[in-house]
């Protein structure tokens, strides 16, 4: 080989990190079904459609930037980062805007959701706190690690939040879980979750309250908090086996379906694509996570074990609670569907979770392995 070119071999492997290109072209394909969904939702809107298709380019611009960085970097650079997202966060109550409550931040030039990006941080803190300590962690690192989760999950239940508030206590969560914590201390906390949880029906706001009494009978106001989720499921029911094909849907044409470009894009999925094609995103789905899985497992960095595991569970929450939602399964709680609902800085910092993913894959020839 000509020494000539070594310099440029050298470059070429530094700007293209070793991706995973089963999960990266599963990513890829989620994404054109998430516009191709969005563009029938919206009736072809092209100003919707061209500003997703620019936040997941930027969120897999995103994914490749944090590829090329090592896992032991990544590390480094945590605590500033979880600092940041957590000034983010409480800037939100003082200059946030929104239609219900304070969640978003104006730059400008775009918007920004301080809660999504704590869906990253969180549990690459508590992966960070973990990775120095002796595993199974102690009851102090427990406590630790419980004020490192709490204080964001506070702060977004308060502008409020409840969705997202869930998802960043299950991501820190799932971290503890990964660490080895014994199934006696988890069995304990999930009974004082049981037991607390009550307690806090009388500090909801009110749609709050009306979300999880309208769950328990959606019948009893249907022109009215029941309206959503009847909707919804008549969508998805109206799909049939094969659907109404792509276009064709009327809930969201005919303006029956609310929040048809966010939290319940996957209901226009399901009538226009039918069983056929919800199994299909399921199995999609399933591959996305497991891939991911596999990935971390490989990994000899406990940091990079910890948050890839992490974040490929939060994704499984994500599908789970959006899927359960849409279908009356489960209560109203505003949590999108991955990579297809409507919005920039959720598929950003999902993205960017994924490149955190692929940063375990691409330097694991670098750890000796």
């Amino acid at each position: 080989m000509s020494l000539a070119r070594l310099p440029a071999i050298g470059l070429l492997r530094v700007l293209m990190p070793r991706l995973d290109l089963p999960l990266l072209a599963a990513l890829l394909l989620l994404a054109g079904v998430g516009l191709a969904t969005l563009h029938s939702a919206t009736q072809g809107s092209p100003a919707l459609f061209t500003a997703q298709a620019l936040r997941f380019a930027a969120g897999f611009a995103a994914l490749w930037l944090i590829a090329l960085v090592p896992p032991q970097q990544l590390r480094l650079w945590t605590p500033w980062l979880f600092a940041a997202s957590l000034l983010l966060l409480l800037l939100v109550p003082v200059l946030g805007t929104g239609r219900s409550g304070r969640h978003w931040l104006d730059l400008g030039v775009f918007f920004v959701q301080p809660a999504e990006l704590l869906k990253l941080t969180v549990p690459m803190t508590v992966a960070w706190l973990l990775h120095r300590v002796l595993l199974p962690p102690s009851w102090i690192t427990l406590a630790i690690s419980a004020v490192i989760i709490g204080a964001p999950v506070a702060l977004i239940a308060l502008q409020p939040d409840l969705g997202t508030a869930l998802v960043v206590g299950l991501s820190g969560a799932f971290c503890i879980f990964l660490a080895g914590m014994s199934w006696r201390r988890i069995a304990l906390f999930a009974g004082l979750a049981a037991v607390i949880a009550p307690l806090g029906w009388p500090f909801l706001r009110e749609y709050h309250r009306n979300r999880f009494l309208t769950f328990l009978n959606p019948e009893a106001d249907p022109l009215g908090h029941g309206w959503n989720i009847i909707q919804s499921k008549i969508a998805v029911g109206s799909g049939g086996l094969f659907g109404k094909g792509w276009g064709e849907g009327t809930q969201s044409r005919l303006d029956f379906l609310p929040e048809h470009t966010t939290d319940f894009i996957f209901s226009v999925f399901s009538e226009e694509f039918g069983l056929i094609g919800v199994l299909g995103m399921l199995v999609l789905f399933g591959f996305i996570i497991g891939r991911s899985l596999w990935i971390v497992s490989q990994s000899r960095d406990p940091y990079a074990r910890l948050v890839g595991g992490s974040l490929a569970m939060t994704f499984f929450v994500f599908v789970a609670l959006n899927g359960g939602m849409i279908s009356g399964v489960l209560p109203v709680v505003g949590v999108p569907m991955p990579l297809m609902s409507y919005g920039g800085t959720s598929a950003v910092s999902l993205l960017a979770g994924f490149g955190i993913i692929m940063s375990a894959n691409a330097h694991r020839r670098f750890m000796g392995q």
